[in-house]
C-alpha cells in the first residue's frame, strides 16, 4: 500500500533531486535550531513545525519580490475587508500552489515520516462561521492567481469558531485556542500598529468639531503570505489584533489602583478576542460594532498610508493629493462592516467602495445611542447623510435605528449580490428603491470557489484523472473542463471517475469507523449535508426523509432497498435553541436506526461532528449525493454546492441560490431539482401557509412526526422534541411540509439512478464538466473588471533565484 498511496501525482509538481535534497536540509536545520534546541527528543508537532518553517522559507523570497514589484509599478490595489477569512489549514495549499507537494512528500519520506500525518497535526485558522468567510479565504487564493495587487484585512481572533463535541446528542461549544502552540505563517509587524479611537465626545470650535477625551485601542497587523498558483506572486492578508497603549487607563486611577488599571488592558484587547458565532444572524452586541469600527478604521489608516507612499520600503508621504485616489484604491466592504460612517477620513465621496449584501434575514440596525456613545461622530454622520423615508438612514420609531444597509449602499458605488437569483431578489425587493434611483449601481457576481485546494488539494485522485485526458490548463482556467464532455461515453474514463469515488469513499470510511465506531458500508450511498443548522437550510426535511426511509425498511424488510449512510454535520450557533434542537434530533434518529437489527447495513444515519474546513476536505470528495435544499429564495448563493459539484457528487435541490445556474450549466436533467420556486413560495406567504394541511394528506409525513412527538426517538424524554415539533406544525416560516411530497419522490429518481453505476457516472462527469463556471478565478475576473477597475495578469513574477527583469 505505501508504493500505491506515495506514487507521484503529476499535477503535484515534479519531485526534482535538487529540490528534495535542499528541503530535508532545510526541515533539519529548523528542526535542530529553530524548535527542538536542548530538547533531546522531537515531538511529531516539531516535525510539523520544521516542515511548515522550510516551506516557508519558499515562500518569503516571493513575498519579498512581489511587494517590490507592486511598490515600483504602483498599480491600483484592491482591499478586501472582511470580519471573517476562513482559511482553514495552510501547510498543504501553500505546497500546492508552489509546486512543492511531491518534492515534500519525497524529502519528508526519505526522513522516515509521513507526509498525511504532519499535515493532520496542524490547527484549522477558524476566523470565520461558514460560507461567507471561505468565500473571502477562496478569493484571495484567485486574486494572488489572477495576478492582482490584493490585500485581505480582517480581525486576528485569539478564539476562532468553536469547536462541537457531541455530548449525549448535545452540541457542546468548547474555544478554539488556534494559536496555543503559535501559528508559523504570520508575521507580526509591530512597525505598522496604529492607534483606533472609541467613546469620548465631539467638542465644536472655530477650526471645526473635534473629537476628543477618546478611548485609544491599538491595532497590531499580523501578516499572513497568501501564494498564487504557480506565478511566484505572494499577496498579504493583514489581521489586526487589538492591544491596550502602555498608559491605558493608569491617569484615571491612583497610584494604589496601578494593578487595577494594569488588568483593565484586557477590556481594550477583548475586541480581537473571539469570533462571533452567528452565521446569517445580527447580533446587536456593543463588542460587535466594536470590532466593525476597529477593523475598518485601521484598516482605512493603513490604505492611506501605503497610497502617500509609493517606493518600496518609503515611509515617507510621496503623494499628498487625494485626487488620483479613486483610481489607485478600490476597496470592497465584505462583511457589513460599519464601513461607510468613515468619511471623517481624508477622503468624503466613496466611489472607491463596493459592497455584497446577504438577504436571508432582517437587515442589521444600530440604535444611534450605541453609535453616539461609541463613536461620537458617527451618529451625527449618518443624520447628516440620511435621505427620504423608506430610504431612510435613520428608523423611525420608539428607539430610533441606524440601517448599516441603507448607509452603505448610499455610500458605495457599486453594490451586487452573488447569485443571478439572488441578485434579482436584492434589485426588486430587499434595495428595490435603491435600485429604482440608481439602476447602474446593482450588478452580479456569481460566488465561486478555488480550484486549488477544492480539487488539486482535497482529491488528487480525481485531479489526475482529469489532467491525463484534458492536460493540466484547467487548475487555472476551470472552464476547460468543458473538454470532459466528449468523454462521457468513453468506458475506461467512466471506470477511471468511479474508481477514483470509490478509493475516497474507502478512506473516508475507515476515518469514519475509527471516529464513530460505526460500519459503514462503503458501495452504499454516501448521502451528505453539510453546513451551519439553520431553518432555513432545511436539515429538518433530511431527518424526514431518513424516518421515511426507516419506516419503510422496518415495514418491508424482505424488500430490497438502495443502502444509503446519510451523514449531516455543520454547527449551531450556540444561542440559537432551534438549530441545537435539530442536532438533537438527528443524532436521536441516528440512535435509534444505526441501532436497529432489522435494518443492517441497508440505512445509517450519522452526525458528523465538528465540521470544518479541514474536514469537509475530506468529506466532500467520498460524497455521491450532495443535498442543497434550502426554501427558495433564502440561500443567497452557496458554495458548498460547487465543491461536491467538483468533486463528483450529484446534487438533490432546490430552485435556490446558485443550484438555478448549475442546473443552467449542467442541464436540469442532469440535477434531481424539486419543490416550490421562489413564485410559489410568494404565492404561498400571500394565501398563507398550513402545514396540518400536509400533515393530514400525507400518512408518511403524518406518521414520521407522530414519532418524533411521541418519543419514539426520545424514549428517556419522550417530550423532548415538542419545540421542533410545535414549529414544524404552526411556525414555519421555511416551509418544510410544503416540500415533502415533491422531495421524497424525487429522493426516489435518485435510488432509481444509483442502482445503474453506469449510468450514475456518466452524470457524475456531466456535472464535472460543467462545474467551470463557478470557479473563483471567474468571479474575481468579473469583479476586477467590471467593479474596480482592473485587468487580471498572466505574466508570472521571476522566482527568487533568478534576476529581475
Amino acid at each position: 500500500i505505501d508504493s500505491e498511496k506515495r506514487r507521484q501525482i503529476s499535477v503535484r509538481g515534479l519531485a526534482g533531486l535538487g529540490d528534495v535534497s535542499e528541503l530535508r536540509k532545510s526541515f533539519n536545520r529548523h528542526l535542530h535550531f529553530t524548535l527542538v534546541k536542548d530538547r533531546n527528543v522531537a515531538t511529531p508537532r516539531d516535525y510539523f513545525f520544521a516542515l511548515a518553517h522550510a516551506v516557508r522559507d519558499h515562500l518569503v523570497g516571493r513575498w519579498i519580490r512581489t511587494q517590490q514589484c507592486y511598490y515600483e509599478r504602483d498599480p491600483k490595489r484592491i482591499y478586501y475587508l472582511s470580519l471573517e477569512f476562513y482559511m482553514g489549514r495552510t501547510l498543504q495549499n501553500t505546497m500546492v500552489n508552489l509546486g512543492l507537494q511531491n518534492a515534500c512528500d519525497e524529502a519528508i519520506y526519505q526522513l522516515g515520516l509521513d507526509l498525511e500525518e504532519l499535515e493532520e497535526i496542524e490547527e484549522d485558522a477558524g476566523l470565520g462561521n461558514g460560507g461567507l468567510g471561505r468565500l473571502a479565504a477562496c478569493f484571495l487564493d484567485s486574486m494572488a492567481t489572477l495576478g492582482l495587487a490584493a490585500y485581505g484585512y480582517g480581525i486576528r481572533y485569539e478564539f476562532g469558531i468553536f469547536n462541537q463535541k457531541i455530548v449525549d446528542g448535545w452540541q457542546v461549544e468548547e474555544a478554539d485556542d488556534w494559536l496555543r502552540y503559535g501559528n508559523p505563517w504570520e508575521k507580526a509587524r509591530p512597525e505598522y500598529m496604529l492607534p483606533v479611537h472609541f467613546y469620548g465626545r465631539v467638542e465644536h470650535t472655530a477650526e471645526g468639531a473635534k473629537w476628543v477625551d477618546t478611548q485609544v485601542v491599538l491595532a497590531m497587523p499580523y501578516d499572513t503570505p497568501v501564494p498564487g498558483y504557480k506565478n511566484n506572486t505572494v499577496n498579504t492578508m493583514r489581521l489586526w489584533s487589538a492591544k491596550a497603549p502602555n498608559d491605558f487607563n493608569l491617569q484615571e486611577f491612583n497610584v494604589g489602583d496601578y494593578i487595577e488599571a494594569v488588568l483593565d488592558r484586557n477590556l481594550a484587547e477583548n475586541i480581537s478576542r473571539v469570533l462571533y458565532p452567528n452565521d446569517n444572524f445580527f447580533e446587536g452586541k456593543e463588542l460587535r460594532l466594536k470590532q466593525e469600527y476597529f477593523v475598518v478604521a485601521a484598516t482605512l489608516q493603513d490604505i492611506i498610508r501605503r497610497f502617500k507612499s509609493s517606493k518600496f520600503g518609503c515611509r515617507d508621504p510621496v503623494r499628498a493629493s487625494f485626487e488620483t485616489f479613486p483610481d489607485k484604491v478600490s476597496a470592497r466592504i465584505e462583511h457589513p462592516c460599519a464601513g461607510c460612517p468613515l468619511s471623517h477620513l481624508p477622503i468624503a465621496s466613496i466611489p472607491w467602495v463596493d459592497q455584497h449584501w446577504e438577504p436571508v434575514l432582517p437587515l442589521r440596525t444600530w440604535g444611534p445611542e450605541n453609535m453616539d456613545r461609541l463613536l461620537s461622530h458617527s451618529g451625527a454622520l449618518a443624520v447628516g447623510i440620511n435621505v427620504g423615508q423608506r430610504m431612510s438612514v435613520i428608523e423611525e420609531g420608539d428607539c430610533k435605528r441606524i440601517n448599516m444597509a441603507h448607509l452603505c449602499v448610499i455610500g458605495s458605488h457599486a453594490v451586487n449580490g452573488v447569485a443571478r437569483i439572488h441578485s434579482e431578489i436584492v434589485k426588486n425587493s430587499v434595495f428595490k428603491d435603491f435600485y429604482d434611483l440608481e439602476p447602474e449601481k446593482f450588478q452580479n457576481k456569481t460566488n465561486g470557489i478555488t480550484p486549488r485546494r477544492w480539487l488539486l488539494l482535497c482529491n488528487p485522485g480525481l485531479a489526475e484523472v482529469i489532467a491525463e485526458k484534458i492536460g493540466e490548463d484547467f487548475i487555472t482556467d476551470l472552464s476547460q473542463l468543458k473538454k470532459l464532455l466528449q468523454f462521457v461515453d468513453d468506458e475506461i474514463f467512466i471506470r477511471d471517475v468511479a474508481k477514483v469515488k470509490q478509493e475516497n469513499k474507502l478512506k473516508f470510511s475507515a476515518q469514519l469507523e475509527e471516529q464513530y465506531k460505526v460500519k459503514i458500508n462503503p458501495s452504499s450511498m454516501f448521502d451528505v449535508q453539510v453546513k451551519r443548522i439553520h431553518e432555513y437550510k432545511r436539515q429538518l426535511l433530511n431527518c424526514l426523509h431518513a424516518i421515511t426511509l426507516y419506516n419503510r425498511i422496518r415495514s418491508n424488510p424482505t424488500k430490497s432497498f438502495v443502502p444509503r449512510t446519510i451523514m449531516i454535520g455543520g454547527k449551531a450557533a450556540p444561542g440559537y435553541h432551534m438549530a441545537k434542537m435539530i442536532i438533537k434530533l438527528i443524532t436521536s434518529i441516528g440512535e435509534v436506526v444505526n441501532n436497529d437489527p432489522y435494518v443492517g447495513d441497508r440505512l445509517k444515519v450519522i452526525f458528523l461532528e465538528n465540521y470544518r474546513v479541514s474536514f469537509a476536505e475530506k468529506v466532500i470528495p467520498a460524497s455521491d449525493l450532495s443535498q442543497q435544499i434550502s426554501t427558495a429564495g433564502t440561500e443567497a448563493s452557496g458554495t458548498g454546492n460547487m465543491k461536491f459539484m467538483l468533486n463528483g457528487a450529484l446534487t438533490i435541490g432546490t430552485m435556490d441560490g446558485a443550484n438555478v445556474e448549475m442546473a443552467e450549466e449542467a442541464g436540469e436533467e442532469n440535477l434531481f431539482i424539486f419543490g416550490m420556486r421562489v413564485e410559489d413560495v410568494e404565492a404561498m406567504d400571500q394565501q398563507g401557509y398550513n402545514a396540518k394541511k400536509y400533515y393530514d394528506r400525507l400518512p408518511e409525513l403524518r406518521q414520521a412526526i407522530d414519532q418524533i412527538s411521541s418519543g419514539f426517538f426520545s424514549p428517556r424524554d419522550p417530550g423532548c422534541f415538542h419545540d421542533v415539533v410545535n414549529m414544524l406544525m404552526y411556525h414555519d416560516r421555511f416551509k418544510v411540509f410544503a416540500d415533502y411530497e415533491a422531495y421524497i419522490q424525487c429522493q426516489g429518481q435518485v435510488d432509481e439512478l444509483y442502482m445503474n453505476p453506469r449510468e450514475w457516472t456518466k452524470k457524475v462527469i456531466k456535472n464535472i464538466a460543467s462545474s467551470g463556471k463557478f470557479s473563483s478565478d471567474r468571479t474575481i475576473t468579473e469583479y476586477a473588471r467590471e467593479i474596480w477597475g482592473v485587468e487580471p495578469s498572466a505574466l508570472k513574477i521571476p522566482p527568487p533565484n533568478l534576476p529581475r527583469e
